[in-house]
């Protein structure tokens, strides 16, 4: 006997009516990008793994999906290399393409790719899969989508606050208040780590701050100490961990402490300019809020950063990111290209929105009304009005077999189709509302007008 077929951890089918609760959230969000100015582009799936690897940090590159060579992938390998267990070295040998990690360092290798057909400032949207080799667990897959926003060739802070305005009207669109977008800056984590004598420990300062809430105040601690941070740094870094207050007075508690940092102190200017506006324009959903521990640990962040959280009572983790990026092109050949962008976790969202309960119900319905199979006598005439129903945009089908009628009926009701259409005689219709039970006998045009409603 055949073993029953399974699905790699990490990654899911998706019913009708997940795909089409997920379509909804893809199609507020495409809106939204337009609405903004957002154009789409599409990028491959896998890329070169020079492309990917490197861009991440250490924890990011161990999280990349390598795609093993065709064919013997092993031919080019000597036994030498083989016998030394070198895995990094036996990885550039045998795979040189992978899945990719996230939709950014993509798009800065299209950015480069395509330049002169580019008009800057450039704002794309994308949305697709992308694949991490992570743990998996509640609310993190190793295949999930992202829907990202990013704008290249303009140093403007307006494009930050244009940023969490679209963060705010999504989420509103969506029905979903009480988000939280928090706000930090990159640059003010660097006078932090100047100011603590850890300038040359930054990297492993940021990464092991940015995991505050995964393992606490103690675990960051633990982790810093074991980078080579030292305990005097760790007392000078103490206040991070009990930053309270308004957006204004943490700015001014950042001010005091970095006033020797000059690089900290851009940092609060950019985080000032940013908030001030975001605050006068207003938010409709959201809230902002400045968290002074979110790092963020992407190497190619360089100004403000953001995550969002879900609403309080929701056991979630982020269901958004991003930031400001000076020089990620840089990493391919071209300069002084800087860009911002913001990302949106769909299956974080779609997950949020189910607990809340927050879909329309109808996202998920389908067909409205299906006609009832009586035979080959009736079949034209019944097709006939099908695709005259359809010509209109409204979704309708017809049985395709002749069987019993009780048969039919548990079908539109299993399927959860409100109307059937059971007879039709001389162009009169004899329709029934599954769900009340009436039953009427119409013509087509007050047809159209019931199963509208």
């Amino acid at each position: 006997m055949a073993s029953k077929p399974s699905i790699p951890k990490g990654t899911r089918d998706f019913s009708p009516v997940e795909v089409s609760k997920r379509n909804y959230i893809i199609s507020i969000m495409r809106t939204h990008f337009e609405n903004y100015g957002y154009q789409p582009i599409e990028t491959p799936s896998f890329e070169n793994s020079d492309t990917l690897m490197g861009k991440y940090g250490e924890e990011g590159d161990r999280l990349i999906f390598k795609i093993l060579n065709s064919g013997d992938y092993l031919e080019k390998v000597s036994t030498e290399v083989l016998q030394t267990l070198n895995h990094k070295q036996l990885t550039g040998k045998i795979s040189e393409k992978a899945l990719r990690y996230d939709l950014t360092v993509p798009f800065a290798r299209y950015v480069v790719q395509h330049q002169s057909e580019i008009e800057f400032p450039f704002k794309r949207y994308q949305i697709q899969p992308v694949w991490r080799a992570d743990r998996p667990q509640k609310g993190r897959f190793r295949e999930f989508y992202q829907c990202d926003a990013d704008v290249v060739g303009s140093t403007s802070l307006w494009q930050e606050v244009e940023l969490v305005q679209l963060y705010d009207s999504i989420f509103a669109a969506l029905g979903l208040s009480g988000v939280t977008i928090k706000i930090n800056n990159r640059k003010i984590l660097s006078g932090i780590a100047e100011v603590i004598g850890a300038s040359d420990k930054l990297i492993d300062f940021t990464v092991a701050l940015d995991k505050l809430d995964k393992i606490g105040e103690d675990g960051v601690k633990k982790e810093m100490l074991e980078k080579g941070i030292s305990e005097e740094a760790l007392v000078k870094v103490q206040p991070l961990f009990n930053f309270t207050g308004t957006i204004q007075e943490k700015i001014e508690k950042l001010s005091a402490l970095l006033s020797s940092s000059e690089e900290g102190l851009k940092g609060i200017d950019e985080l000032q300019f940013i908030c001030d506006n975001v605050i006068k324009l207003g938010l409709q959903k959201a809230i902002l809020e400045l968290d002074v521990t979110l790092a963020r640990g992407l190497n190619y962040y360089t100004g403000a950063i953001f995550e969002v959280a879900a609403p309080q009572g929701v056991a979630m983790g982020s269901i958004g990111g991003g930031g400001r990026y000076d020089d990620l092109t840089g990493i391919f050949g071209l300069k002084n290209m800087s860009g911002v962008g913001i990302s949106f976790g769909l299956d974080r969202i779609y997950l949020v929105l189910e607990e809340l309960d927050l879909f329309p119900q109808t996202v998920t319905t389908s067909t409205k009304v299906l006609f009832l199979n009586f035979g080959e006598s009736q079949a034209f005439e019944t097709v006939q009005a099908v695709k005259k129903l359809r010509d209109l945009n409204i979704k309708a089908e017809f049985y395709p077999d002749t069987t019993k009628i009780d048969k039919q009926f548990k079908h539109a009701e299993r399927r959860s189709i409100p109307f059937v259409v059971k007879e039709i005689t001389n162009e009169v219709f004899t329709l029934k509302n599954i769900v009340t039970g009436e039953q009427t006998q119409v013509g087509f045009q007050e047809l159209v007008e019931k199963i509208q409603i």
